[in-house]
């Protein structure tokens, strides 16, 4: 690991955050803002340089006093961390600029997720601007890979959907007792997984009291899973992923299904795979976990069952696709990279009603 405040010399952590307009980044600022041991030095947006946050995101008034920031003049190169959370396609145009500055980057968008970056090219439809750096950067899902965070200087924060779905099938992959080609995950997210721009499908007179399903032939997030679940499986992963859009603000449920090849008690498999992993609940047999029970927070829980006792597992994965599916994961990841506590600052408890 990287000291970065050596001779045991305690020292807040200046971070950055690039694209502080949108909904993880607000969700980053809400998290920061409570985190003991973060200091916000600059938030950077170029329509809305000279803004002050709080006009724009009310909810922080009192709790975070900077003005969004020309990128241009914001000064991340003093930062030891800036989080993007901004578009596919923007962190891989000043990640190497920032790396050479010595600062940490952690990208909340695809840029880095997919190491075979002739796959990445051919789903985000552009050419990518600093190859080298996704050869070195980490996914960093903490369940699989927390051993190389600490050492990184690009983390590659992996997706909602992703976190969701590697969670839910990762211990069957590990163990090698289910079919790996013929995995099915049917899952759901609330409206804000589209992000804050004006879009017709997510206006509320579509998207309220409608339930859809998209992407069917293909989505993004598909090859980032199949990439994950195959490094662990050390085998081809078969998986169709179809997501559907849900009348939810927030919220991912994830219903996965694999045919067991062998007999296995899933429930205890499920339980001591997670044992030690604060952020992932896995509740009693029989049970049922709703989105709402992770609001607001970055838990993970899941839910595995046998129907009728027979060798199809079922397993139920519920995040808050802003929280544990980006900015709560973000900021988890950053507590691994500078040696704190992964709880730091991510202790709030989800949100009823």
């Amino acid at each position: 690991m990287i000291n970065l405040f050596p001779c045991g010399v305690s020292a807040m952590i200046k971070v950055g955050i690039v694209g502080g307009t949108g909904y993880t980044g607000v969700e980053l600022l809400r998290l920061l803002a409570q985190h003991p041991d973060a200091h916000l030095e600059t938030i950077t947006s170029r329509k809305e340089a000279g803004m002050a946050v709080s006009d724009m995101f009310p909810n922080l008034r009192g709790r975070v006093g900077l003005k969004f920031e020309d990128p241009a003049h914001a000064p991340l190169a003093k930062c030891d961390v800036v989080f993007f959370a901004t578009p596919n396609g923007v962190a891989m145009q000043q990640a190497r600029a920032l790396v050479d500055a010595g600062v940490r980057v952690i990208d909340l968008a695809a840029d880095f997720r997919i190491k075979d970056v002739s796959v990445w090219e051919k789903w985000y439809g552009m050419q990518h601007a600093c190859p080298d750096l996704v050869k070195e950067a980490v996914y960093a899902l903490p369940e699989i890979n927390r051993a190389e965070i600490p050492g990184a200087r690009v983390i590659a924060n992996p997706g909602c959907y992703p976190t969701a779905v590697q969670l839910g099938f990762l211990p069957l992959v590990e163990a090698g007792v289910i079919e790996l080609n013929g995995l099915v995950a049917d899952c759901k997210s609330g409206v804000s997984g589209a992000g804050r721009k004006a879009e017709v499908s997510t206006l509320f007179s579509e998207a309220s009291d409608n339930f859809k399903a998209y992407g069917v032939a293909g989505h993004r997030h598909l090859p980032e899973i199949v990439q994950g679940l195959s490094l662990r499986a050390g085998a081809p992963v078969g998986l169709t992923f179809v997501p559907h859009l849900t009348p939810l603000i927030r919220g991912i449920h994830a219903t996965l299904y694999a045919r067991l090849n062998k007999n296995v008690d899933i429930q205890a498999l499920y339980e001591e795979r997670y044992a030690n992993e604060h952020f992932v609940d896995v509740l009693p047999a029989g049970s049922h976990p709703e989105t709402r029970s992770v609001r607001s927070a970055n838990f993970c829980r899941i839910a595995v069952h046998r129907p009728q006792g027979g060798d199809m597992v079922v397993i139920l994965s519920v995040i808050d696709n802003l929280v544990k599916g980006a900015a709560g994961q973000a900021v988890q990841n950053m507590n691994i990279l500078f040696g704190l506590p992964e709880s730091t600052g991510l202790q709030q408890i989800p949100i009823l009603p």
